[in-house]
């Protein structure tokens, strides 16, 4: 026997596809069978397995289940949940040797896929493309794995309950905080963890609901943080915090409505972080602006700018023993006291830990940042075929003139009042661009340089597409 995917599915950082269309229960059960083959051939034995709320996941996990068992492997169901949560099961018992969530993170509900790790370590790129290899030869190994229910949720709160520990209450009891779920699988944990924490807290959508009726769940889009904002405004919170489906992606917004993003929520992160670990090295995307380079560095930080991706961004954490990265796209990443996973529960914790600590509101925070002028990530499809190689051109083409370029993912070109940014997404046929600068006429002058670029290998900046 043997299985063939979709090759639309097999994706660099997950497995993720349209369900009825190119995933369904016989790919499930392909995952679980290879996965748990290459598990036992490395050693392991024990797989812990979560899922979110979207209405096909029950199905997938029934599949995925009845694949690692028939490997061998046995199967540690802790349910319905966060996918942090269930990075936790997996990196919180030393007896679970890998982890699978069955997810479609912020996708449209049609769609769903399974995010992994092995061994402690993300299972990505090339392990990927070897589980697709494996699964379409049939390379299988045979068994009869055990199955068990775990629950886990209350131990998983109680875990984020500790990043508060050491700091004074009084400092926590006034603060009032809005939280957005978005009917993703991070409602019922959120629920309970709210319960737990000192302060006033106001929680929306918490029912997970994987037909997403109240706004789609991706809070790095502006027009998703709506709702947070009116409760902000309505009850005169501190802050908002929201999450994206699986809830390993945060979103938050500061007591003015003001979003704080991704790598202006880092520089919160780092500077309470940067108090008592000096000289530890912050990890951020190339995507991120300047403003957080300069803040980790003068707050006695070494800030390295890696590539985009979680899976990327965690590896290179592992490598480099980080305490602490993150992404534009709210993937933020705590390895100090925590175990270094995305966990946007966790990261809104540690938002009220870090302005206790650091004796400032969120507000005051996020107006103390120098205030940058950037575009959004614009994003505009590109043939398959050209993506990468347009990349290569335009490198090819800087190296010839005086320019600081770096070309960690792509090519990002610094200038005295600013930078911008392209490069090819690892995911989609797309090309990313970004540019940031200290004046308007600045980032006008930055944006085209980009179009220039683009216009001398073919290309021209169109329509921005979605994730």
């Amino acid at each position: 026997m043997t299985h063939t995917f979709d090759p639309t599915v097999l994706r660099e950082y997950d497995i993720r596809g349209i369900i009825g269309e190119t995933l369904g229960a016989d790919d499930a059960r392909a995952i679980g069978r290879t996965f748990g083959s290459m598990l036992r051939e490395a050693g392991g034995s024990r797989v812990a397995v979560g899922y979110d709320g979207r209405r096909s996941s029950p199905m997938l996990e029934h599949a995925l289940v009845e694949g690692l068992t028939a490997s061998g492997c046995d199967a540690v169901r802790v349910g319905l949940g966060a996918t942090p949560m269930l990075y936790y099961a997996e990196a919180s018992d030393e007896d679970v040797h890998g982890g699978i969530q069955i997810t479609g993170s912020h996708n449209p509900p049609n769609y769903n896929g399974f995010k992994m790790v092995f061994q402690g370590r993300p299972f990505f790129g090339s392990d990927i493309q070897e589980l697709g290899r494996r699964s379409g030869a049939g390379e299988w190994s045979d068994g009869a794995g055990a199955v068990e229910d775990r629950e886990i949720m209350d131990e998983y709160v109680a875990r984020m309950l500790t990043a508060l520990d050491g700091i004074d209450t009084g400092a926590l009891d006034g603060m009032r905080i809005g939280w957005d779920a978005g009917n993703g699988a991070a409602g019922p944990a959120l629920e309970k963890l709210v319960a737990k924490l000192p302060g006033e807290h106001h929680v929306l959508f918490t029912e997970v609901d994987g037909g997403f009726p109240n706004h789609h769940p991706d809070p790095t889009v502006e027009e998703n943080l709506a709702d947070l904002k009116s409760l902000v405004s309505a009850k005169s919170l501190d802050f908002g915090v929201a999450f994206d489906g699986d809830g390993d992606r945060i979103g938050a917004i500061d007591g003015e409505g003001r979003v704080i993003w991704g790598d202006q929520l880092l520089m919160i992160y780092a500077e309470d972080l940067l108090k008592t670990r000096k000289g530890a090295t912050i990890i951020a995307d190339v995507k991120a602006s300047r403003a957080l380079y300069d803040h980790v560095a003068a707050c006695g930080g070494e800030p390295l700018m890696w590539k985009t991706g979680h899976s990327l961004i965690k590896s290179k954490m592992k490598e480099t023993g980080s305490p602490l990265a993150g992404e534009m796209s709210g993937h933020v990443f705590f390895a100090d006291e925590y175990y270094g996973f995305d966990d946007a529960l966790y990261a809104g914790v540690r938002l009220m830990a870090a302005s206790a600590r650091l004796g400032k509101s969120v507000t005051q925070l996020r107006s103390d940042m120098p205030q940058m002028i950037n575009t959004p990530e614009m994003r505009f499809q590109v043939d398959e075929s050209r993506k990468f190689a347009a990349i290569e051109e335009v490198k090819e083409r800087l190296s010839g003139i005086d320019a600081d370029v770096n070309g960690t993912d792509g090519v990002r070109v610094n200038t005295s009042d600013g930078w911008w940014l392209l490069r090819a997404s690892n995911t989609q046929d797309v090309l990313v661009a970004r540019a940031e600068s200290d004046s308007e006429a600045g980032l006008e002058r930055l944006v085209g340089q980009i179009d220039e670029q683009l216009s001398l290998s073919g290309l021209e900046r169109g329509e921005s597409v979605g994730h």
